[in-house]
């Protein structure tokens, strides 16, 4: 385990400082893979949406960064093409990861194995309330908010949602999210200030979109003081 944590810490260290400095990290991408980056960008939403044990990878900003950047690349990366391919990795990340759900579901929490501290009860507790409280639309919704994004899909397949009703919302879900934020990052991104200042905004999306999930664990912990 000692050797697992040694190795993992320092892969995930890079990984943050990727998400942090996506703009510079795309651009490489791009000039080193050329088209072959729209393959790494769907690699990417496919995994942090399809498998629970990388709730950790980039997902709004990495879509925000990809439709900036197709806006000065000069044609280089194109957002009519971003787009659909995004949208179906997501969604075929989304059916792994209820496949997943369906098959393991529970044990992958109550099991010990080096993943242990990815797979917290705590990550399924809040999921299985936001499912309680927001209902069959949770697994759309769960789009915009990190972490439960990943785990919506597993706790879908633990209980045994019909596929049919979960592959719905998840399409409809899928569209908007993808769409949004693509084409937010595609028009913006052409602003000067904020071509200036790209860094400081992607740390801004970032720290945004994980603030319901700071709220939630806050309100939680004073609830428990009190």
């Amino acid at each position: 385990m000692t050797d697992f944590f040694s190795s993992f810490i320092p892969y995930l260290a890079n990984i943050i400082h990727s998400v942090l400095h996506l703009d510079q990290t795309l651009a490489f991408w791009l000039q080193t893979y050329g088209s072959g980056v729209y393959f790494v960008l769907f690699i990417i939403i496919f995994c942090e949406t399809g498998l629970v044990v990388m709730p950790f990878l980039p997902g709004d900003s990495l879509l925000f960064t990809a439709g900036a950047l197709s806006a000065i690349s000069n044609e280089q990366l194109k957002v009519e093409l971003i787009i659909p391919l995004l949208i179906l990795g997501s969604i075929f990340g989304d059916s792994v990861n209820y496949y997943a759900g369906s098959k393991w579901g529970r044990k992958a929490f109550e099991t010990k194995h080096r993943f242990s501290f990815l797979f917290s009860k705590k990550h399924l507790y809040s999921t299985e309330h936001f499912y309680k409280k927001k209902g069959r639309w949770a697994v759309a919704l769960a789009r915009f908010f990190p972490i439960i994004r990943t785990f919506a899909p597993f706790v879908a397949g633990i209980t045994l949602m019909p596929y049919k009703q979960f592959l719905r919302y998840s399409v409809a879900g899928t569209i908007v999210w993808v769409s949004i934020f693509t084409l937010a990052g595609y028009y913006f991104g052409q602003i000067p200030f904020i071509q200036k200042n790209f860094t400081a905004l992607i740390m801004g999306i970032v720290a945004i979109s994980l603030a319901p999930l700071a709220v939630s664990f806050f309100k939680q912990y004073f609830s428990k003081i009190h």
